[in-house]
């Protein structure tokens, strides 16, 4: 059977895709992308239709494109995220593969390569940049059987409250996903519970700039992994409704009843751990701790930036926090639906090549793995904070493809 040569084989066409490319590109590395979908197909296909990024037009991109029908300071819903990919890959000439996924990765009999099976055959590759992102696997856990008569599905799974069965709506994941997808249904009218767990809760703006701004000047988006297990915190920011701060006091507001984490299942009954009041008070910390440093940095550094003594105001608990549900009767309450917004796990049970570790991620230093020749790209924390985001696997991208070029050459030479 003929196999397709390559130097470089890039798997994924989303962001960490294209800008992998580039730096190939840009050093005449030659390459090429397959993708299982279209570019940038995870926006396309697994995200809900009123999503926009988290961060403002003017940070979360790339260096040499700006978005064309944003505001700077605003924040591009889906669709003009899928477009921006696709201009961007027609600009740097990608030499992409769609529709074409990777069945199984392995190295050649010699040692030297990789082969990459693939729904349209397999190719030969030098070098191997796995860029399939963060948001692999959707992750829950199973508390509520599948024999209990309601709906479940993951926030990967929800598009739109059309969508959704008549009746009430448990949202079960209080970071970004969840607060907003319970803030949509709860607009629609629907009756919503939110099941809210241990979460950060920056301000969204602070003192006349955005909180990726202050990340990025005390230096935050440059963290290294804290320690183990806190490579997953939630976070509650939001760039919807023209970007605002998270207050669960304002959500409680509009009708959506806080509970805690959720425990177990028992007899139709819900029950939730007594911590709601608890995970409010760190998060309004958290909140707390963000103006705090903001402050330090604008009196170290002289800057003029307005003050906003009104951002400090932190609300009294609503009833439902301060005399909390420890459990629900699903069908007393007439929850016909529960949207899981728990996350992701990573899933590189395709790759046959022993770079895993017990959890199932690589073993790897900034992207370049235990095994020669193969990379990987977008994931969380793969060399700081800043890693999985847009701008981030930028940058992660350009110390990949230096690293790949120079191997490259001292290979040959």
């Amino acid at each position: 059977m003929t196999m397709e040569n390559v130097d470089t084989l890039i798997i994924g066409g989303g962001q960490a895709g294209v800008a992998m490319s580039e730096h190939l590109g840009r050093r005449g590395v030659s390459h090429l992308v397959v993708e299982r979908g279209k570019i940038a197909q995870r926006w396309r296909a697994e995200r809900w239709d009123s999503l926009v990024a988290n961060g403002p037009a003017w940070h979360d991109r790339f260096p040499n494109l700006t978005f064309q029908n944003t505001d700077p300071d605003g924040f591009a819903p889906r669709g003009q995220i899928v477009e921006y990919f696709e201009s961007y890959a027609r600009q740097i000439d990608m030499p992409v593969r769609c529709g074409v996924e990777v069945l199984r990765l392995s190295k050649a009999t010699d040692g030297q390569a990789f082969v990459a099976e693939t729904t349209e055959g397999s190719i030969l590759a030098k070098n191997v940049v796995v860029a399939t992102g963060p948001f692999q696997k959707p992750s829950f856990p199973k508390i509520i059987p599948d024999s209990a008569d309601v709906l479940q599905m993951h926030s990967k799974a929800y598009k739109n409250p059309q969508q959704i069965p008549a009746g009430g709506v448990l949202v079960i994941g209080a970071g970004s996903s969840g607060a907003q997808i319970a803030d949509e249904l709860r607009s629609a009218g629907r009756d919503v519970w939110l099941s809210v767990g241990p979460h950060d809760r920056p301000p969204r703006r602070y003192r006349g700039r955005d909180f990726v701004w202050w990340l990025g000047v005390l230096g935050l988006w440059d963290m290294k992994v804290p320690g183990p297990d806190t490579e997953h915190v939630t976070i509650a920011v939001s760039g919807a409704h023209g970007g605002h701060t998270v207050d669960f006091r304002d959500l409680a507001a509009k009708g959506i009843t806080l509970v805690g984490r959720t425990e177990t299942f028992s007899d139709g009954q819900l029950s939730f751990a007594r911590d709601l009041k608890k995970n409010i008070q760190a998060g309004d910390a958290n909140y707390l701790s963000m103006l705090d440093a903001a402050d330090a940095y604008v009196a170290e550094h002289g800057l003029d930036l307005p003050e906003e003594p009104e951002a400090r105001a932190i609300g009294a608990f609503p009833g439902c926090v301060e005399n909390p549900l420890s459990t629900l009767d699903l069908e007393q309450a007439g929850i016909k639906t529960v949207i899981w917004a728990t996350g992701y796990q990573l899933d590189f049970s395709w790759i046959d090549i022993d770079v895993l570790d017990a959890r199932g991620a690589p073993h790897h230093e900034r992207g370049v793995s235990t095994e020669p020749g193969l990379y990987f790209l977008g994931l969380a924390w793969l060399s700081r904070r800043a890693s999985p985001f847009i701008w981030g696997v930028w940058h992660d991208a350009d110390y990949l493809g230096d690293y790949i070029a120079k191997h490259r050459l001292a290979l040959a030479g």
